[in-house]
């Protein structure tokens, strides 16, 4: 009953929309990073959904994609055409900031720039550094901070050695990006059936009731733009706000203060993830919520009585030191339990790699055997780099693995529970020192791994979750060339890798990186290597309470999942513990709360009909808000206003 999008009439990708989605994916690295570095607006590129990826495809397909018909009806793009730019779109912003662009810069940077005798970079983290990971002219990364002024060149050559040397780990990252998902496409899609919220915006705005049309049916229906008026008004009249300040603000965000003023409760609404959530099942939106409120309950309580563990993780993922290790141990025993069931289908496509299996991959992005071993060679190229760097073999290889197994986590949260603004509860390498002890790193180890942190930290998007929900895409709208798509992809990602290198250069060579955007270009950049300092200070073995918070969590995850396979009764889905402790479910539980209610309330009082009806309001509700944001950005661009900020979760 969820998933209810019907396949576009037109379903072909051709040579024309990679040309079109090329060109937007420019646009939307260029929205990101002006917006957030210049205007110093919302961000454009944050999340699972990107604010500039659904702007731009609204443009294109009820501006550009009309006017191209009217003009010329050879020149009006496909449903499958739209569909392919979107998820070149959807790629290429899930790399230009929080992905990696707008960190990767500036984390090779920070260690000649911030060094200094108080923090004793200089002494602790510089000699340690293998001199090919980053550039090493002082004077060209004092002026990437501090600016050159406008027309000043950019010293190209200083930063082309190390981004040189980082493309082969980099390609191989996100190549291992787009075959694991392509691997598990048919798993998760045709077996398992998972509903793919994230999708069914883009496949309706581009769904034909008439193949003569237009205009699709979707930007006809009142209820959709009623919803849509409502995030984009009040929006707006924050907007507006900044430019008269008599206009009232509309404040959608509070907080109390609860257990004795120890931790905050917060109140947000959100209108995507209200929207999102509405589309998912009521258990998992039921389970994400209640468990939000059992986990800040518990912190609560740890507060006030003084339960805490002391171990240093630093600011990524859970803040709770005891939460980060039990979400972690359930996230591992989620993705493991998931491809146990799913060793079926991984078996076949293990003996189609090997050339004795006959399951049909011919509507696959690619051959199973392109993309099984395709993954070997990248996962091993990879580690090898990894060693290379200065990070020793063992936890190399620990790291790496338990990396992609937190991308899986979140990739499958994502997929099946909707949430657009999501990190992991852990990050791979604390959880690597914690387990390992910091001796088998050795100091040489632990700076290395601080380069770790541009791609396997913030993760509130990351090219494996695009390719995903951009697999459902071309399952359901794209039936034709998804070999293709393949292509596709590739030249999105290598758009956003180099047109974010150019433009962040341009920019801090301009403004000076620390007039740019705080938290890319100082706070991601320096807050791990304080937590590393401290790991070099300050030794630790083995963590082995850790290992049993790990251990409870781990357990009650496999105690979650069994239960709901065995029991149709069973209301608690195993996502709501995965993910309930990650600060940003904290700030968005009630968004989450009210969608699960009013939808239950609906499905309850007036049927999956009645449920049906009203699905356009709340996709109206996700469009709307994105595109406020949107035009807004445009707006405070063409004007010169500044921290003009109507989006960000």
């Amino acid at each position: 009953m969820e998933n209810l999008t019907p396949q576009p009439a037109n379903t072909r990708a051709t040579y024309r929309g990679m040309i079109i989605g090329a060109l937007f994916s420019l646009l939307a690295v260029l929205m990101a990073h002006y917006s957030i570095n210049v205007v110093h607006g919302s961000y454009m590129a944050i999340d699972h959904v990107p604010v500039a990826g659904v702007f731009l495809f609204l443009v294109l397909v009820i501006f550009f994609n009309v006017l191209l018909g009217k003009l010329r009806r050879s020149w009006h793009l496909s449903s499958g055409e739209l569909l392919q730019v979107y998820i070149m779109l959807l790629v290429a912003s899930s790399i230009t900031t929080m992905g990696l662009g707008s960190q990767i810069l500036s984390l090779i940077a920070a260690p000649k720039y911030f060094a200094s005798p108080e923090n004793r970079w200089d002494t602790l983290i510089l000699p340690y550094i293998k001199p090919w990971l980053i550039p090493q002219n002082t004077e060209a990364i004092r002026l990437f901070y501090e600016g050159a002024g406008k027309g000043a060149s950019v010293p190209w050559g200083v930063w082309f050695k190390p981004l040189l040397f980082w493309s082969p780990f980099l390609l191989s990252l996100y190549l291992l990006m787009i075959f694991i998902p392509a691997i598990m496409a048919k798993q998760w899609i045709e077996r398992e059936r998972l509903i793919f919220p994230l999708t069914q915006l883009p496949l309706e705005m581009v769904k034909k009731d008439n193949p003569s049309s237009l205009l699709p049916p979707f930007f006809r229906n009142p209820l959709m733009w009623l919803g849509f008026a409502v995030p984009f008004l009040l929006s707006s009249i924050n907007a507006l706000h900044n430019y008269i300040p008599g206009i009232p603000q509309i404040n959608l965000a509070n907080n109390i203060l609860v257990f004795r003023q120890t931790r905050s409760l917060y109140f947000r609404l959100s209108f995507p993830v209200l929207g999102l959530l509405y589309l998912v099942n009521l258990e998992v939106s039921f389970s994400i919520w209640f468990f939000s409120l059992v986990y800040q309950t518990l912190s609560g309580v740890f507060n006030i009585t003084g339960i805490a563990s002391p171990e240093n993780l630093g600011i990524y993922g859970t803040r709770d030191v005891i939460f980060n290790h039990v979400g972690t141990g359930a996230f591992i025993t989620f993705v493991l339990y998931g491809l146990w069931m799913a060793r079926g289908h991984l078996k076949e496509v293990f003996r189609k790699a090997i050339g004795r299996g006959n399951i049909d991959d011919s509507g696959e992005l690619l051959p199973y055997k392109i993309s099984f071993w395709g993954a070997i060679v990248a996962y091993i190229i990879s580690i090898t780099w990894l060693i290379f760097s200065g990070i020793p073999p063992i936890p190399a290889i620990f790291f790496f693995t338990l990396a992609i197994i937190i991308f899986l986590g979140v990739v499958r949260v994502v997929i099946e529970g909707g949430i657009p603004t999501l990190i992991a509860p852990g990050i791979a390498f604390p959880q690597t020192y914690s387990t390992l002890g910091t001796s088998l790193l050795g100091q040489k180890g632990l700076v290395a791994s601080y380069f770790t942190y541009a791609y396997a930290a913030d993760i509130r998007t990351f090219v494996m979750s695009a390719v995903s929900n951009s697999l459902k895409i071309l399952k359901e709208g794209v039936k034709e060339k998804g070999r293709l798509i393949f292509w596709s992809i590739l030249f999105a990602v290598v758009i956003s890798i180099v047109a974010s290198v150019v433009v962040d250069l341009h920019l801090a060579y301009t403004y000076g990186g620390i007039n740019l955007n705080r938290w890319y270009f100082v706070g991601n950049a320096t807050n791990p290597l304080k937590t590393i300092t401290d790991k070099i200070l300050h030794p630790t073995p083995p963590n082995s309470l850790g290992l049993l918070a790990k251990g409870v969590g781990a357990g009650f995850m496999f105690f979650l999942m069994f239960m709901r396979e065995r029991f149709l009764w069973w209301p608690l889905h195993p996502i709501g513990f995965a993910i309930g402790s990650v600060n940003w479910i904290d700030m968005l539980w009630l968004s989450i709360f009210l969608a699960w209610l009013l939808k239950f309330l609906i499905l309850r009082y007036g049927g999956p009909r009645i449920y049906l009806r009203i699905r356009p309001f709340f996709l109206g509700l996700i469009l709307g808000q994105y595109s406020a944001a949107g035009l807004w950005f445009v707006i405070d661009l063409l004007t010169g206003m500044t921290g003009n900020t109507v989006f960000w979760i």
